[in-house]
């Protein structure tokens, strides 16, 4: 486990009601949702789609620092198609994931390597890392 040397930044939400039925607000009132299972006629997300906008939107963050970081140019059109699978086996539900990740005008050598220092640096690879599933594809 990393050592913290500073905290950069705390999210704080309220969640009530569970995926069920319930609904989620950030502390600075920026995130106000309603929440629902998967599949269900009820309005509003589900933990699996945060969990992919959230992991998505910061793997991206990770690319441009590392391209940044290289001097490396990137298209304003990168984009990352994150799925998260809800799965149920044996021992319960576990997650499993697969980013596709397209970064156009890149040489695919390039591209790749850009993904791979991603994927060592985004705090949700890290957070993952050895206990879900993950595929990351350059497309």
């Amino acid at each position: 486990m990393s050592q913290i040397a500073k905290v950069v930044y705390t999210a704080k939400t309220n969640t009530r009601g569970g995926r069920e039925n319930g609904a989620s607000r950030s502390s600075d009132g920026l995130l106000d949702i309603i929440l629902s299972t998967p599949g269900s006629a009820r309005i509003g997300t589900n933990p699996e789609q945060l969990f992919a906008a959230g992991w998505s939107a910061c793997f991206e963050s990770a690319i441009m620092r590392v391209a940044r970081e290289r001097n490396i140019a990137l298209p304003g059109d990168i984009s990352i198609h994150a799925e998260v699978d809800l799965n149920l086996g044996v021992d319960g539900y576990f997650l499993s994931t697969r980013l596709d990740i397209t970064l156009p005008g890149v040489e695919r050598d390039t591209a790749r390597a850009l993904i791979d220092e991603a994927h060592n640096i985004c705090p949700y690879s890290r957070a993952t890392r050895d206990n879900i599933d993950v595929t990351i594809r350059l497309v």
